[in-house]
Order: structure tokens, then C-alpha cells, then sequence
């Protein structure tokens, strides 16, 4: 047995771990049908499905299959299966999945809240990442996290006719909090290697296939409950000449996240480490004038936005990082994000002001439309009467980052208990008149709206 030399594994297998004989490497149902893909395995094979209700006795249906592929139908809605697939005397783990219908154009993987067959990792879908390839394909990617798990396995998948079907690709181990990115040809990944630790960067040459190992970019703690690297999967920008991105140096446990940015030249080579910069740590102050008042768990997850010239006062466009505000239980409980402005490579993060912003207790981006100039996002919707959950995604649009104005209503779900539905966290990008976007969805059967086990690509007219 020979050392790892890649960040890639299709699949990755742990050591004395069971992934089955056969790996079944995607779930996607949908209203009484469930598809599911599986890695083919040398030669030419023929291979069985089986499938029952979840806890019958005996296997209620079975199907012959010459592919690697399969669409159970005429299932009942709303119910609980048991499949897998046997070649001889070879056979897939029993996955386990729900029928129903999602909102949304495709689900691009399911992982059932009680299937066990990422336990090394997590049992939920999150971190959802979405790039167009210089080739044209699309990739998605996602994390399996569960609180306290290891958390540090990504998933890959690719869609060759613009988001219509998915096909798995590869997993990144150690790899969390993700994002893909396309530089100059190349695809990166910039991620953790699992929650608070190292942040890392690898590449892919051949688009997404294989990766090489990561470099490590910034030591992070060996612990969740430690403060550590907390990264999210926003947006890589450039501007004046460099890549910038956004991290906090914190942990839920010790009750603080500082906020952080990083950033390169675009002539430098992303996989040397001296070659970043990074700002250093500025935790959260309750007397900056304009935050809310009462007790706050600060900030987090903030994207890197260029304001538009005489904004706050400032003749020129400012670099700022616009950050998720945790205020739930203050006064307001919702509807501020915490700017913080950017004064140099090395300069730590200046505090400059709060904005009005109705999506602020859940992560968003917010990217400028080519089309109209404007600023837009897909927030999980706040208002007087819904002050808090994410069962409810709304696109928005601001010319000066003040006044932000519905635009459509993506999913509203009011009508659901917000404990049990969240669409949340989504990646998306412009399109000519459109928005693709990929959602962490949490629907039909999810632990709870975090917890999510649907990840869901759409595209929407703007």
C-alpha cells in the first residue's frame, strides 16, 4: 500500500469502513420515483436494483441493469425506501431515501438524515458551490456535516447540459466549508479541512476530476471547540489586481468570531502559500455606533462587495466585507448586516457601518448584475411578521446597497413550521437574463431547517 499523493478519491474509503461492494454515489428522488447512480465495476456487468418500504420484510421490487444508472417509479409519495444494488455476489450498502416532490429544478444529491453511509463525516447536505467550467460544464459541489462529527468530506457533481442531469464526479477528503473557483483555466477549491481547522487550497487541472494535494494557507485549530478558521463558500473577487476572499477566526464553543479577509495577486501562484496576504483577526465590538442593542453573537460569513461611488459619505467606491449579523433577540432583531471596510493587504478590518438588509440571520452573497449594475441576493427573508427562519427565499435588488427592494418571491413556505424547511446558504451566478443558482434544502423529512438533505439546482429569469 502505497502514501496518498491526491486530494481526490472517487470514492473515498476509510479505512476498515463499510462503503459497500458496489458504491452508490447519488440519490436524486423526486414525486414518487427515486434515481440513483453507482460506480460500475470492471468488465461487463449486469446489475440488479431491489427496493422496499422502509422496514418491510422482504424486497417489493427489483430491476435488471445493464448501466450504471436507474429511476425507480411508481413509488409511494412521501414514504421512506430501502434500495440497493447487487452484482453476483456483490452488493451497495442499503441507502435509504424519501419520495416527494422539491422545489426546484433538480436535485443534484439527496442524503437521507438516517442514512449512516457518511457517519465518518456527517449525515447532512451543506456548503452548497456552483461554477461554469471553461469547457462549459457545471459543477456542484457540497459538504456532509453533522454537529460534533469530523465533518470533512466534499462531494463533486457534473451537469453537461446547462443544470438538466448530474452526474458524481469525485470527493475531496479532508475537505469542508468549500468553494470552487475557476482562475486563469485552472479550478481551485478553497476550504477547511474540517470545522476551525487548516484552510486549504488545491487544484484541478482537468476539470474537477482529480485534484492534486491542497496546500495548507493558514493553521487552524484541531478542535470545534477551539477558535480556529471559520470559511464559508462566498464568492473569490478580483479587484484592483488581486483575488480577494473572506474568513472570521473563531468557534460557536468559545462564543466569538473575529472578522478577516485574504487576497492574492492574480500573476501569483495560489498553491504558495507566502504568496497570500492576510488581515488579521477583529472580533465583534457591541459600541460600534449603529449595531443593535442587547446581546449578539456578531458577525460571520461576509462577502467582499465594491460600494458604489458617494457611499456613506465616500467619494470614491469603497472594498468592503458585508457580514451576516446575528441579532435575534435584540433590539432590532433583524434586518442590519455589519460592514467592515477594507484599508490594505495587512491592515486589519476597519469597522465602517451597518446597512438595512432583510436576509441577515443566514449567509448570502451579494454579486452586481452585468446587465442593470445593480446589487443583488438571495436571502432568507426577514420581515416584522417572520422575523427569523429560512423557509422563505427572496431574490433582492439595491442600486446602493441601502435600499434593497423585493424582486420575486424563489420559495415561500411561510405556511411550514421554519423548524422543519430551510432553503438556505445558496450559490449562485448571472447568466445573461438569468440566475443559476444551487441551494442547501432542507424539505421533506430534514433532522430540522438546518440540517439539510436535499442539495437543489434552479435557474430564474431576472
Amino acid at each position: 500500500m502505497k502514501g496518498v499523493n491526491t486530494w481526490s478519491f472517487a470514492p473515498y474509503k476509510p479505512f476498515l469502513f463499510d462503503t459497500g461492494d458496489i458504491y452508490i454515489c447519488r440519490l436524486y428522488p423526486d414525486e414518487k420515483k427515486i434515481g440513483l447512480d453507482w460506480l460500475p465495476l470492471d468488465g461487463d456487468n449486469v446489475y440488479t436494483v431491489v427496493w422496499k418500504k422502509r422496514g418491510a420484510y422482504c424486497w417489493e421490487g427489483s430491476a435488471a441493469v445493464e448501466e450504471t444508472s436507474f429511476l425507480i417509479e411508481n413509488l409511494q409519495d412521501n414514504t421512506d425506501y430501502e434500495l440497493q444494488v447487487l452484482c453476483g455476489s456483490l452488493k451497495s450498502r442499503i441507502r435509504l431515501a424519501k419520495t416527494g416532490a422539491v422545489p426546484g429544478d433538480v436535485v443534484v444529491n439527496y442524503l437521507h438524515p438516517e442514512d449512516d453511509v457518511y457517519s465518518f463525516s456527517g449525515r447532512y447536505l451543506c456548503s452548497p458551490s456552483l461554477v461554469r467550467l471553461p469547457d462549459g460544464g457545471l459543477l456542484a459541489s457540497m459538504d456532509v456535516f453533522e454537529g460534533g462529527a469530523p465533518q470533512d468530506l466534499s462531494l463533486i457533481f457534473r451537469s453537461d447540459d446547462d443544470g438538466k442531469t448530474w452526474k458524481y464526479v469525485t470527493e475531496l477528503f479532508p475537505c469542508f466549508w468549500g468553494k470552487l473557483f475557476v482562475h486563469r483555466g485552472a479550478l481551485y477549491m478553497l476550504s477547511v479541512n474540517t470545522e476551525y481547522g487548516d484552510l486549504l487550497i488545491g487544484r484541478s487541472d482537468d476539470g474537477g476530476k482529480t485534484f492534486g494535494m491542497p496546500t495548507v494557507l493558514l493553521r487552524g485549530s484541531s478542535g470545534f471547540r477551539q477558535k480556529g478558521v471559520h470559511k464559508n463558500p462566498e464568492p473569490v473577487v478580483s479587484h484592483n489586481g488581486r483575488l480577494w476572499n473572506t474568513l472570521e477566526w473563531g468557534s460557536w464553543a468559545t462564543g466569538t468570531h473575529a472578522a478577516m479577509c485574504m487576497s492574492i495577486d492574480e500573476n501569483d501562484d495560489l498553491l504558495v502559500a507566502e504568496n497570500w496576504h492576510f488581515t488579521p483577526p477583529v472580533p465583534y465590538d457591541p459600541n460600534w455606533p449603529g449595531t443593535a442593542e442587547g446581546k449578539s453573537a456578531g458577525c460571520i460569513e461576509g462577502c467582499m462587495v465594491l460600494t458604489p461611488p458617494g457611499w456613506n459619505g465616500h467619494e470614491e467606491p469603497q472594498f468592503v466585507n458585508i457580514m451576516r449579523y446575528q441579532i435575534g433577540g435584540c433590539k432590532p432583531s433583524f434586518g442590519l448586516a455589519v460592514v467592515m471596510a477594507v484599508d490594505g493587504i495587512d491592515e486589519p478590518l476597519r469597522f465602517e457601518c451597518t446597512i438595512p438588509f432583510p436576509g441577515n440571520h443566514s449567509k448570502f452573497m451579494i454579486k452586481v448584475n452585468p446587465n442593470d449594475r445593480k446589487y443583488y441576493s438571495l436571502v432568507s427573508y426577514l420581515t416584522e411578521d417572520h422575523p427569523d427562519g429560512r423557509n422563505w427565499l427572496v431574490l433582492i435588488r439595491s442600486d446602493d446597497l441601502i435600499h434593497w427592494e423585493k424582486v420575486q418571491d424563489v420559495f415561500d413556505y411561510r405556511h411550514l413550521p421554519i423548524k422543519d424547511v430551510g432553503f438556505q446558504y445558496v450559490d449562485f451566478f448571472f447568466e445573461g437574463d438569468e440566475i443559476l443558482y444551487l441551494s442547501r434544502t432542507a424539505w421533506n423529512g430534514a433532522h430540522n431547517f438546518h440540517d439539510a438533505n436535499y442539495s437543489v439546482f434552479g435557474r430564474l429569469k431576472v
